[in-house]
């Protein structure tokens, strides 16, 4: 891969580029005044969100990773420019291209968290394998796009189809964003043939990161980057990973780490004593006298100083590994690799052990699973009913009617089962976590 190809900013529709708006500044703004943007404000990124205003939503966490990423992109980007490999003024293009990609990194994240993902795959794969008529006639090798339903490849759906510019470039993100956008460079069914035919797949195997309606979308993309593409184990074309990639993950690895501990004490728990003995070990010699700190204020600036000595560590393991990044062949995490790694395996420790086993948090889960099943159930009769009429939407009885009403449920691109099961998932996945509840009492009476 070259520098001058992945840092390609154009864009779907091949609008000129004015130095005065770069494209990657109008993709930070499109982002940044969507309402799939808007709505992590109300999604769980960690913690519950009741009881402490103090606590992370995706909305300010998709902020703070954005900020981080911009500091690692800066830093990189001017490294770059001092070794050759990027002219001068485009330091700035990285930065910038990695902040985009920051904010956009969770936009397609279903209500509460990860374990709203697994509720959705769940639900998915019993109807798949069950009787229902509304997705009888989905080709099997589609079903791992949703029994393994993928926040990664619904974000990328909302950029390049479902927001804005709707089945015609989406955001019109720049070439470049995509390419850093994009951790799983591959399609489902690829993913899945890479997992179980190699005990370590290469990184951007492990998931995947597009659904085949996407497929030509981000084909345009890794072509005019200049992606190295190869055939997977179905026959079908994936790609490594952009190297801006590795900054993007980076960023967010940083803060969901680092910043979970912070919540975690602010949360009640994780210990004063706890927290602060991994945070002092990641942030070196304190700069100032901590004296005079309240416990909350100590945290706060020891998490400042270990995300500032993560940045460092991100940046150098990106330098060290420059190469292997380049042709492809990199297949680890920076932090990973990183001088930092046996910190963050602490911390990381500490996560499974006491953090994603808090009582409140399993109660959220146990909560949001249900919630999201009985929303799946409850929507489930509109599409039984299309399928029943074959697509035709002018004669669906009453109660379907008001049902697409209440919750305004969008069915414009529903012609077949494919398009039906992907419409419920984009509605459902785009819910947050309130009006997911809301839904669901409504429907369930």
């Amino acid at each position: 891969m070259n520098w001058a190809q992945l840092l390609n900013t154009d864009t779907y529709d091949n609008k000129q580029e004015q130095a005065e708006r770069p494209s990657y500044v109008i993709a930070a703004d499109r982002i940044t005044f969507s309402a799939p943007f808007r709505r992590l404000a109300n999604k769980t990124q960690v913690h519950p969100l009741y009881d402490n205003d103090h606590l992370r939503h995706r909305l300010i966490h998709s902020e703070e990773v954005a900020s981080v990423g911009r500091s690692i992109g800066m830093q990189v980007g001017v490294w770059l420019a001092e070794e050759k490999f990027i002219a001068p003024e485009d330091a700035h293009k990285v930065a910038g291209v990695v902040q985009a990609a920051c904010l956009a990194h969770d936009v397609g994240n279903p209500p509460f968290g990860h374990s709203g993902e697994e509720a959705i795959g769940k639900w998915c794969s019993d109807k798949l394998r069950g009787d229902s008529p509304v997705l009888m006639g989905i080709a099997e090798d589609r079903w791992q796009e949703f029994e393994k339903f993928e926040g990664n490849a619904q974000g990328f759906r909302i950029l390049t189809r479902l927001e804005m510019y709707r089945n015609q470039g989406g955001m019109r993100m720049p070439n470049a964003v995509l390419g850093a956008f994009m951790k799983y460079p591959m399609g489902a069914e690829t993913s899945k043939r890479f997992k179980d035919k190699l005990a370590q797949p290469y990184v951007g195997a492990k998931k995947f990161g597009f659904f085949e309606t996407e497929r030509a979308y981000f084909t345009q993309a890794a072509q005019a980057m200049g992606l190295p593409e190869a055939q997977g184990p179905d026959g079908q074309s994936w790609w490594r990973r952009h190297p801006l990639v590795y900054l993007v993950e980076a960023a967010d690895d940083i803060c969901y780490n680092i910043v979970d501990l912070e919540d975690g004490y602010s949360a009640g728990d994780l210990s004063f004593k706890e927290v602060q003995g991994l945070l002092s070990a990641f942030a070196n010699s304190p700069s100032s006298n901590q004296g005079g700190y309240s416990k909350f204020e100590e945290i706060s600036y020891l998490r400042a100083r270990a995300i500032g000595a993560a940045i460092t560590a991100c940046v150098d393991a990106f330098k060290a590994n420059h190469a292997a990044i380049l042709d492809g062949s990199f297949s680890d995490s920076l932090i990973g690799v990183s001088s930092r790694a046996k910190d963050f395996a602490k911390i990381e420790k500490l996560a499974r052990e006491q953090l994603f086993k808090a009582p409140r948090k399993t109660r959220l889960e146990v909560k949001g699973r249900n919630v999201i099943r009985k929303v799946l159930d409850g929507l489930c009769p509109v599409y039984e009913e299309l399928a029943q009429r074959n697509w035709q939407q002018d004669e669906l009885p009453d109660y379907e009617r008001q049902l697409i009403n209440a919750v305004k449920l969008d069915l414009r691109d529903v012609v077949d089962a494919y398009t039906a099961l992907h419409s419920l998932t984009d509605f459902v996945s785009g819910m947050t976590d309130r009006y997911a509840v809301q839904i669901s009492d409504m429907l369930s009476g």
